[in-house]
């Protein structure tokens, strides 16, 4: 299992990629922008970071643009992500995690593997991956 930060950002997250990698001598990986994903998001937004990582000595984190339907208020910006090989391990936790708490996407099949989002009891944002 791993666990680590995923933070949102509403449009300018590779400004923000751009500022941390150089702060930190980290690299920037895996970019993935809107342009082919089978999301509905404006035409003006399919250049936007889908999903990054900031990858560098002692640390890693991942990061994006949240979609429009998704707005960005203080205290939602960072989400826990939570990546597990076993798909139905995967569903425990969300099960878990999202238990007295909000379910933002169920956990179901996605491009990537099974996904599921989610606010715990405590108001902490948790994204769940398994793989297939």
């Amino acid at each position: 299992m791993k666990v680590q930060a995923y933070l949102a950002f509403g449009g300018n997250c590779q400004e923000a990629l751009n500022f941390y990698s150089k702060l930190f001598n980290a690299e920037i990986i895996n970019r993935q922008t809107y342009q082919d994903k089978k999301i509905d998001v404006p035409s003006s937004f399919r250049q936007k970071l889908q999903h990054a990582e900031l990858k560098g000595k002692g640390l890693h984190f991942m990061a994006y643009d949240a979609s429009p339907d998704t707005p960005i208020n203080h205290g939602n910006q960072i989400n826990m992500s939570v990546d597990l090989k076993d798909k139905n391990h995967a569903e425990e936790i969300f099960n878990e995690l999202s238990d007295g708490g909000q379910i933002h996407h169920n956990f179901m099949k996605r491009e990537w593997g099974y996904f599921g989002r989610c606010t715990d009891r405590y108001g902490i944002n948790w994204m769940v991956n398994g793989d297939n």
